[in-house]
């Protein structure tokens, strides 16, 4: 699984995640997210229920979603769960499972598994009845009958089960089998990485989509978000010192995201800011006549260090929304 790709559709899905109404917190308890590993380079909250009430909701969505997402959308709703109407609420953890080293020394992801949480509304009895009538490949874990979505023997293969009638967990097998194993008290789950769990509980409760995002997904996501960036020397040094972000989107009159890196020094974001300041600049003049709508956001974007953090905010109307849709802004292909 491409690491940048994987990081560019969470950045998506939380721009597709906001609705233009009034903006509820979205938050999940301490219980869930400690069922997540200890390593995640990632962990991310959606709340779908609000996010449906958009209009062009469903068409981003099929832009972003890779073809292999959307076959395992098909293969559950063949089964009874629906994810566009059963599904209220999405927390999940991207886990980095191999990594090199770049130039500056910094852990870069080269491949990584999901994990995931689904909250909501489920008959799970009949679902089960169904995997089990379609002979599908089934594991059991303790209590739990782990069905796979493929030959439920490569590496990649996803598998889904009901922790209960209200929740479910999706992913590879092998952290869902950590999942499983942190539920009954084994191993060492979020919580223990004191430096992610923080500003997890910070960022918990603070938009209708919120991500936090470790060192070396930070550096991805500076690379991602400006690329512009790359041609100035200066910067693969002041991102190799990044510690972290925090992402939360709202949602107002239109689409409000901020995005909150924390530097390595006050000045390093003061440094980094201005090399993103002149990275937004070279961007715009690239799309200018291609695509106004996305030079039009580029230029309304925010830049501005406070202390060791860096804050970009961006904001979009609804029509500069479609605009970027219709010409295929979010296409993400896998």
């Amino acid at each position: 699984m491409n690491t940048k790709r994987v990081f560019s559709l969470a950045i998506l899905i939380a721009l597709a995640f906001a609705w233009p109404g009034t903006s509820r917190a979205g938050s999940v308890g301490s219980d869930l997210l400690g069922l997540f590993p200890k390593n995640s380079g990632e962990v991310a909250y959606a709340d779908l229920k609000t996010a449906r009430q958009f209009p062009w909701f469903t068409q981003l969505k099929q832009q972003m979603l890779p073809a292999k997402f959307r076959e395992f959308e098909t293969f559950l709703t063949s089964a009874g769960v629906d994810p566009n109407t059963q599904v209220t609420e999405l927390v999940w953890a991207v886990v980095p499972s191999s990594a090199t080293t770049d130039a500056k020394g910094g852990s870069v992801p080269t491949t990584e598994q999901v994990v995931g949480i689904a909250l909501g509304q489920f008959q799970r009895s009949s679902a089960e009845a169904y995997f089990a009538a379609k002979k599908l490949p089934v594991v059991k874990i303790r209590t739990f009958s782990l069905f796979a979505f493929g030959g439920g023997s490569g590496p990649n293969d996803l598998f889904f089960f009901f922790i209960d009638s209200n929740t479910a967990a999706f992913g590879q097998r092998q952290e869902l089998e950590k999942l499983i194993g942190l539920r009954y008290g084994e191993g060492e789950g979020l919580y223990a990485n004191t430096d992610m769990s923080a500003l997890v509980n910070q960022a918990n409760g603070g938009g209708t989509v919120w991500a936090v995002l470790n060192p070396a997904y930070t550096r991805l996501a500076m690379q991602q978000l400006v690329p512009e960036t790359s041609q100035f020397p200066a910067a693969a040094q002041l991102a190799s010192k990044l510690k972290a972000m925090t992402i939360s989107v709202k949602g107002g009159s239109g689409i409000d995201a901020k995005f909150e890196a924390v530097c390595g020094s006050a000045e390093d974001a003061n440094t980094f800011a201005a090399l993103l300041q002149a990275g937004l600049m070279y961007k715009k003049y690239q799309v200018g006549n291609t695509n106004p709508d996305l030079g039009q956001m580029l230029d309304n974007t925010q830049i501005t260090p406070a202390g060791d953090r860096l804050n970009l905010k961006l904001s979009l109307t609804d029509d500069q929304m479609l605009s970027l849709i219709r010409k295929n802004t979010f296409a993400v292909t896998m």
